[in-house]
């Protein structure tokens, strides 16, 4: 498996394969060693002295400037999960939101953020970190507890299994290093890059969906085009990128593209968006 020659990790630290935020890798690349790996001894870089240091430091190369594609795409999957939940919240209702894709979702973060407690990278990325977590198992939690009877469970039948056995088995097949966590990272990229497509086809067997539910279909499908905005960035800045990330975004984004064009024909011009039924 291809991995990125150029990334070093400290002493004691995984290398390129630290979590991402919300969206896939995004911290690959930034723990490194020294300037120089092997010359000398590692030094913590000083402490930020403004808080745009601060973003700066965490969301673009050293040195360098604020990476805008990165933080909108972190931005994007939680304006997403606000309005799913606000959607949730004001209604007292969850008809037309797949409980299966937000299990898959607190899967993917779960298994993504195992280091939270034993890699710090910086106080926004942490934070991101804690909110994904909170946000997606609050939807999990209102779609099967508190407003279990309004859940369409007719209409949410996809097989889970369709997409758990192979994203496990390409899991360790397909990974940088062959470590537990480093799975599990790896499990949660190829994971999300898929975990849309129960809701996509409770929609298809639905017929249609309401506004709310377009719009968080949509701004999951802008987190992931944005994300692969960042990543040629991020190669065209620091020569650096991550094919796992970057091949599970593509995929991610394609499946989007019904969802973006019947966004643009139709929701935008007050109609609902519907997908074709099965057959």
């Amino acid at each position: 498996m291809w991995r990125p020659s150029h990334v070093t990790a400290r002493p004691g630290e995984r290398g390129p394969g630290s979590a991402g935020l919300g969206a896939r890798g995004s911290e690959r690349g930034q723990r490194r060693a020294g300037p120089k790996a092997g010359l000398g001894t590692w030094q913590p870089p000083r402490p930020p002295q403004s808080f745009p240091e601060l973003v700066s430091r965490d969301v673009g190369p050293p040195g360098g400037t604020i990476n805008v594609f990165r933080i909108l795409g972190d931005l994007s999957p939680l304006l997403a999960m606000i309005l799913l939940l606000g959607k949730i919240w004001r209604s007292k209702c969850c008809l037309g939101i797949s409980g299966k894709s937000q299990i898959l979702f607190a899967l993917v973060f779960t298994t993504r953020y195992l280091d939270l407690f034993t890699n710090f990278i910086s106080i926004y990325n942490t934070v991101m970190k804690v909110v994904f977590l909170l946000c997606v198992y609050v939807a999990v939690y209102m779609i099967y507890g508190k407003s279990r009877k309004t859940f369409d469970s007719e209409n949410d039948t996809f097989h889970l299994e369709f997409l758990l056995v192979p994203v496990i088995g390409l899991s360790f097949l397909e990974n940088y290093s062959f470590t537990p966590l480093e799975v599990l990272w790896t499990f949660s990229v190829y994971l999300e890059s898929v975990a849309i497509l129960p809701q996509l086809f409770m929609i298809s067997k639905t017929g249609e969906a309401e506004a709310i539910t377009t719009y968080y279909l949509f701004f999951l499908g802008l987190y992931g085009a944005l994300y692969l905005a960042n990543w040629i960035r991020r190669y065209q800045t620091e020569n650096f990128y991550d094919q796992i990330a970057v091949v599970s975004g593509v995929v991610q984004t394609i499946f989007y593209c019904d969802v973006f064009y019947l966004y643009v024909t139709k929701v935008l011009k007050g109609k609902k968006l519907s997908l074709p039924m099965p057959i």
